[in-house]
C-alpha cells in the first residue's frame, strides 16, 4: 500500500464492508481532486455539492459524487481531456481505475464522466481484512461520477481551500453561502425521480446550525434558469421563505428520513425529522 494512502486510511474504522467501502470511496475521491488540481482543472472549474461540504468543511455525512461548475459558461469544455490525468494520478498511488465519459442521450449542460474500478481488487489495495473481502463479489464495480455543470448560473464566488492528504495541494470551491444557495435550489425544486432525496434536507439542517448565511442573489440565478422564478421582481427574504414553507408541506418526511439513513453515522439524529422541525430550522436560515 502507498504510504500516503496507509495514512489516508488510518483516519477510518473499518469495521465493517460497508466502512471499507466508503474509506475506499473517499480515498479514490480525493486522490482524483489531486489529479484534477495537477491538470489545472480549477483555473476553469469550481468544487461544489454534498462532497465539496464534506471534504472541505466538515458535512458529518457520506457523499458519493463529485460535482463541479465552470467559472464562466463554455460551449466547448471537454470532461474527456481530464481523463488521462485522473487515471494516471490513481495509478500513482496503486489503483486501477478507469475514467469513462457518459455520452449525452439529451442537451444538456452537465457533463459526466464516471470514475470505474473492480472493487475487490481496490479493497485488496487498502488492504481491507478478510473477512470484509469475501463478502464482495469478484465481478463488482466501484463507480464514481463526476459531473461538471458548463453553463452554471451567475452571482457566485469562490474560494481556494487547501487539502494536506494525499499531498498538500488547492482545490477552488464555491464559497459557503453560494454552495447553500444550490443546497435550497435542490431542496425547493429538485425532482428526484418520485423520492424525495433525504440528503438536500440534511445539509439544509446542517447548513443551519453551522452556516446559515445563504446568498439569495445566486439562488434566484438559480431559480430562473430552472424556471422557478420570472418577472421583474427580485428573490428577497420573504419569498425564500415562502417558497420553503410550502415545499416543507409537500415533504414526505419518512421518505426523506429513509433515503439519507444509509448515508449517516447515527440515524438517531433523524428522529426528530417532522415538517414542525424543518419549519423551525428554516426561520434560522439567513438570506444575505
Amino acid at each position: 500500500m502507498h504510504d500516503a494512502v496507509a495514512k489516508m486510511l488510518s483516519t477510518y474504522e473499518c469495521r465493517r464492508l460497508g466502512d471499507s467501502l466508503q474509506a475506499l470511496r473517499e480515498i479514490l475521491q480525493e486522490i482524483a481532486l489531486l489529479g484534477l488540481w495537477r491538470s489545472k482543472f480549477f483555473e476553469k472549474g469550481a468544487f461544489y455539492g454534498g462532497t465539496a461540504l464534506r471534504t472541505l468543511y466538515g458535512l458529518d455525512r457520506f457523499s458519493e459524487d463529485l460535482d463541479f461548475s465552470l467559472l464562466a459558461p463554455s460551449d466547448d469544455f471537454d470532461l474527456g481531456k481530464y481523463s488521462n490525468a485522473l487515471e494516471k494520478e490513481l495509478l500513482a498511488f496503486g489503483f486501477d481505475v478507469k475514467v469513462e465519459k457518459r455520452n449525452k442521450v439529451v442537451s444538456s449542460p452537465i457533463q459526466s464522466a464516471f470514475l470505474k474500478a473492480n472493487t475487490l481488487k481496490e479493497l485488496l489495495v487498502i488492504k481491507a481484512e478478510d473477512e470484509i473481502v469475501r463478502e464482495v463479489p469478484r465481478s463488482q464495480v466501484l463507480k464514481i461520477k463526476l459531473e461538471v455543470d458548463t453553463d452554471p448560473p451567475g452571482e457566485f464566488s469562490t474560494e481556494v481551500k487547501y487539502l494536506l492528504q494525499p499531498i498538500p495541494f488547492a482545490v477552488r470551491s464555491y464559497t459557503l453561502p453560494d454552495l447553500f444557495a444550490g443546497k435550497m435550489h435542490a431542496v425547493i425544486c429538485r425532482k428526484w425521480k418520485t423520492r424525495v432525496k433525504g440528503r438536500d434536507w440534511y445539509d439544509m439542517v446542517w447548513y443551519a446550525a453551522n452556516h446559515p448565511e445563504l446568498h439569495l442573489g445566486h439562488l434566484e440565478q438559480r431559480l430562473r434558469q430552472s424556471g422557478d422564478w420570472a418577472g421583474d421582481s427580485h428573490l428577497d427574504g420573504n419569498a425564500f421563505r415562502e417558497l420553503l414553507a410550502n415545499t416543507i408541506e409537500e415533504l414526505d418526511v419518512e421518505q426523506a428520513r429513509q433515503e439519507v439513513e444509509p448515508f449517516v453515522k447515527d440515524p438517531q439524529a433523524l428522529e426528530i425529522w417532522s415538517r414542525e422541525f424543518f419549519h423551525e430550522v428554516g426561520s434560522r436560515i439567513q438570506p444575505v
